[in-house]
């Protein structure tokens, strides 16, 4: 009986795996999940393999590629939970950026350390006294966790470690600086360890692009079958067997594609606690998973539904659908392009702006001898009418050439009621020749939101950044990701029906300005050996694509509330029509037809 006794004190506790790992200890916080408490990896069964992929030796590298809302990031924090418990080794947790690795250290990983008790003592705030522990490293017990940006070539080129976590990688740079793949990067960390684990994990993005679908095409290729309800057989759930009464999405139900039954969201969500993960390629070490949002019980059909009536109005909302809720890659015509004929015959005889049109911007393209810019107008849904497009000859460093752009921002424009807009935000190209001369201007028109702009063409970067002030004149400088705008851009010229996104020229948009604003196409190069998507010019002068880029900019800074501006009109709007109908007076302006 002591014998037993002293046996049971000194044996080593059962190893668990990761998903027992957090069925045991694992608390969901707050304010980092939607449903706080103790974890229950039932609630999203799938989970279970991909976390339990960690704990099987056969296996060295598990690649997610999935929609959003399938609790990713919950299921990251529990593999690192559970290295730092079970398993302690060095980890590496890649993000796209810096600034979201410490956005995940702060707002994810900080509170699942504090109320998950057994990482509580291990892993200290960063904040204490000799914690030994940074917002991007922490320390503890037989290992240490760093949390870097695949945008920052230091972070990449440091000290091994054994888990490697790539979260979102289809967000990286092509390159790390000028240092490589960032994916390859952080992967070469861990090739000393024998018993080394990888993970890559992304919602995908474009056919033959993407990273993720490349791992993936490389792994055993697990998909979740799930049994029907009715008949039993098991199936992958596809969107092609959603279906819903015509203009009624509330009634959308998932049919099984064996027996036809239909099932609502809370047999959907029985169905899938039963379902299980089956390869349909041989083992080779790389376990890969792939899910849509269909299996999340965190989403409604009827929610899925009304997103993808929504999405299909553009195919710039189209893809992002596809990529965030089916987990597909988008396959695009490539180098597809808009002809500028088309567009040219589409112009309208529009002479004042619609009551519609709530928001001017400008945007100004900077060149040796002249600036060239267009005023735009905006409404819900970013529809878009554009005012004019303006030239100003001379060259930037002469103060008149800038007293001229001043007349055109300071200028109002009417709008067929009567109501006087003014232009809201100024973008203007900071590139060039004459940076100090468009410092100085913004530095001067702050107050009336005229910012300086410089364009980045590094793929997935949002359209507008926030501003960096380190420059000698201290001057609010916005970085613009022109790839991500000229897509957005591409996308809506395509657009057949008014509304949400559409973009109306009138007669004053010359053959030029189309030839210049259609004047790149999105095509599929390769740089060092992996495939990336460039925009490449195909006549001479884009000057025009560029200022709409920047006033896509404009508008992004001020993300207007339509409605509520709109409102805020209505007292203004009565008295345009008195004072209107009172006087006719002619004004001075750039653009005297809208007056």
């Amino acid at each position: 009986m002591i014998i037993s006794q002293c046996v049971q004190v000194v044996k080593p506790p059962k190893k668990l795996t990761v998903s027992e790992w957090a069925d045991t200890y694992r608390q969901l916080s707050s304010e980092a999940s939607a449903e706080s408490g103790k974890w229950r990896t039932i609630r999203a069964e799938y989970q279970r393999g991909i976390m339990d992929a960690f704990s099987d030796p056969d296996i060295h590298t598990v690649v997610w590629m999935s929609s959003a809302q399938v609790g990713k990031t919950e299921a990251l924090l529990n593999i690192i939970g559970y290295f730092v418990d079970q398993d302690p080794s060095p980890m590496l947790l890649l993000q796209p950026t810096l600034d979201m690795a410490q956005a995940f250290s702060k707002d994810r990983l900080a509170p699942m350390t504090r109320d998950t008790k057994v990482l509580t003592h291990k892993i200290k705030d960063s904040k204490a006294k000799d914690s030994g522990n940074t917002i991007l490293h922490k320390s503890f017990a037989g290992g240490h966790i760093t949390m870097a940006g695949a945008n920052s070539p230091a972070s990449l080129a440091s000290r091994p470690v054994r888990v490697v976590l790539c979260d979102e990688v289809d967000r990286y740079p092509p390159s790390a600086g000028s240092e490589g793949d960032p994916v390859n990067l952080a992967f070469k960390r861990s090739t000393t360890f024998w018993n080394k684990k990888r993970m890559l994990t992304s919602t995908p993005t474009i056919k033959d692009i993407s990273r993720i679908e490349a791992a993936y095409e490389d792994s055993d290729k697990r998909k979740f079958n799930v049994p029907c309800p009715e008949c039993g057989k098991k199936q992958v759930l596809k969107w092609s067997n959603v279906s819903w009464d015509e203009n009624n999405p509330e009634t959308a139900k998932y049919f099984c594609e064996h027996c036809g039954a239909g099932w609502d969201d809370s047999s959907r969500w029985r169905a899938v606690s039963k379902g299980e993960w089956i390869a349909e390629a041989p083992s080779n070490g790389v376990a890969g998973f792939w899910l849509n949002e269909i299996y999340s019980p965190w989403v409604k059909l009827s929610d899925m539904a009304k997103a993808f009536l929504e999405a299909k109005k553009s195919q710039h909302t189209l893809k992002t659908f596809v990529n965030t809720s089916l987990g597909e890659t988008w396959e695009d015509d490539q180098g597809e392009q808009i002809e500028d004929n088309v567009l040219m015959n589409n112009r309208e005889d529009y002479t004042v702006l619609p009551t519609d049109a709530v928001v001017l911007t400008c945007g100004v393209d900077t060149q040796d001898d002249r600036l060239e810019g267009e005023v735009k107008a905006w409404g819900d849904g970013n529809e878009s009418w554009g005012v004019f497009p303006f030239r100003i000859e001379g060259k930037p460093s002469q103060k008149q050439v800038w007293e001229d752009l001043d007349n055109i921002i300071n200028d109002t424009y009417k709008r067929i009621d009567g109501v006087e807009l003014r232009i809201s935000c100024t973008c203007i190209d900071s590139g060039g020749h004459f940076t100090d001369e468009v410092y100085k201007y913004c530095k001067k028109r702050a107050v009336k939101r005229v910012f300086a702009i410089k364009g980045s063409s590094i793929a997935g970067k949002p359209i507008v950044s926030r501003p960096t002030t380190s420059n000698k004149l201290k001057v609010k400088l916005f970085t613009v990701g022109t790839d991500t705008a000229k897509e957005l851009i591409f996308s809506r010229l395509q657009l057949e029906e008014f509304g949400e996104g559409f973009m109306h020229f009138n007669k004053k948009f010359d053959e030029e300005y189309f030839k210049m604003l259609t004047s790149e196409k999105l095509v599929t190069t390769f740089k060092k050996g992996r495939p990336v998507r460039i925009w490449k010019p195909t006549r001479p002068r884009n000057e025009a694509l560029d200022y709409t880029v920047y006033n896509l900019a404009a508008l992004a800074i001020l993300n207007p509330n339509y409605k509520k501006i709109q409102e805020n009109m209505k007292p203004q709007k009565v008295e345009a029509q008195q004072r209107t109908k009172q006087v006719q007076r002619p004004k001075k302006g750039w653009a005297n037809s809208w007056k």
